[in-house]
C-alpha cells in the first residue's frame, strides 16, 4: 500500500500534475469507503485507517487529502460523503469543508434485473439541496460511463457495462436530458457564487413542506433557494412579496432573490 501510493504520488509530481505545479490535481484520496469495515472489524481496521491517513499526509502532495465514508478521519484528512443524497452530511470538524465525493447518478447494471435509471430531476434536486445546506464540492459518480475490460466486472452478477446512466454514456455520447439539465444547474449555481461563499443561509419556513434558504454577502448580494419537499403536490409560496409556483420535490434557484433561473424539476428540451 505505501509503496504503491508513493509511486503514484511521485509519478504525479514528476509530471507536474499537482495544482501548485500548475497542473489539474487539486485533491487526493486515500482508501475508499473503508469506514464500514471499521464497524465490522473494530480496532485493527481503525488502526489501519489511521496509518493510511498519516502515510498519505507524509507524502507532501501540498493538496488536501480526503477519505470518503470515514467518520473518524484524523486531521488534516477531510472526511466526505458518498451516496444518492448528502444534504444530511457534516464533516467531523467544523473547520473542514462539506464535500460530496460520489453523487451517484444511478447504479450498476446487473444480470437479470432492469437497467437502473435515475431521473435527472431527482439528481438535480439532491445536488441543489446539498448546495443550499452549505455543501462546497460535488463530484459525480459516474459522470462518464465506461465498460470493464474482458469479463471483469464490479462484483457478482454485475454486467461488464459500467454505463451507470451517466450524463455521458459509455460510448462517449451525451445522455439527454441528464447532461443538459445538470449543465444548467451548475450555471445557475455559478451565478450564486458571491453570496454562497459569504456565509451560512438563513432558513425560513414557507409552508408545511416548503422553505427558503437565503444567502447574503457583505456587498448585499442575495441568493435564494426555494424548496418544495412535498413529493406529490405543487405549492404556491410567497417570498419577498412575490409568488412562486414550486413543482413537487424541487428547488428553485433565484440568484438575485427575485428571478427564478432554474428549477430542478423543470427540464427544458434542448438544454
Amino acid at each position: 500500500m505505501q509503496n504503491f501510493t508513493t509511486k503514484i504520488v511521485d509519478m504525479m509530481k514528476s509530471e507536474g500534475l499537482f495544482e501548485w505545479q500548475g497542473g489539474p490535481i487539486i485533491l487526493s484520496q486515500i482508501e475508499n469507503e473503508f469506514g464500514p469495515l471499521e464497524w465490522d472489524q473494530g480496532e485493527p481496521a481503525k488502526a489501519y485507517a489511521s496509518w493510511a491517513a498519516n502515510m498519505a499526509v507524509a507524502l507532501n502532495t501540498s493538496v488536501p487529502w480526503v477519505m470518503c465514508k470515514e467518520d473518524d478521519a484524523p486531521d488534516p484528512i477531510i472526511n466526505t460523503c458518498n451516496g444518492f443524497y448528502c444534504d444530511w452530511f457534516s464533516p467531523n470538524k467544523p473547520h473542514k469543508p462539506t464535500m460530496w465525493t460520489e453523487a451517484w447518478t444511478s447504479w450498476y447494471t446487473g444480470f437479470g434485473i432492469p437497467v437502473p435509471h435515475r431521473p435527472v430531476e431527482d439528481l438535480a434536486y439532491g445536488v441543489a439541496k446539498f448546495i443550499q445546506k452549505g455543501g462546497s464540492f460535488v463530484n459525480y459518480y459516474m459522470y462518464h460511463g465506461g465498460t470493464n475490460f474482458g469479463r471483469t466486472a464490479g462484483g457478482p452478477f454485475i454486467a461488464t457495462s459500467y454505463d451507470y446512466d451517466a450524463p455521458i454514456d459509455e460510448y462517449g455520447l451525451l445522455r439527454e436530458p441528464k447532461w443538459g439539465h445538470l449543465k444548467e444547474l451548475h450555471k445557475a449555481i455559478k451565478l450564486c457564487e458571491p453570496a454562497l461563499v459569504a456565509g451560512d443561509p438563513i432558513v425560513t419556513s414557507l409552508g408545511n413542506a416548503q422553505q427558503a434558504s437565503v444567502f447574503r454577502s457583505s456587498t448585499d448580494a442575495c441568493v435564494a433557494f426555494l424548496e418544495n419537499k412535498d413529493k406529490v403536490s405543487y405549492a404556491r409560496v410567497s417570498f419577498n412579496g412575490m409568488h412562486y409556483d414550486l413543482p413537487p420535490w424541487s428547488i428553485s434557484i433565484l440568484p438575485d432573490c427575485k428571478t427564478t433561473v432554474y428549477n430542478t424539476a423543470s427540464v427544458r428540451l434542448g438544454t
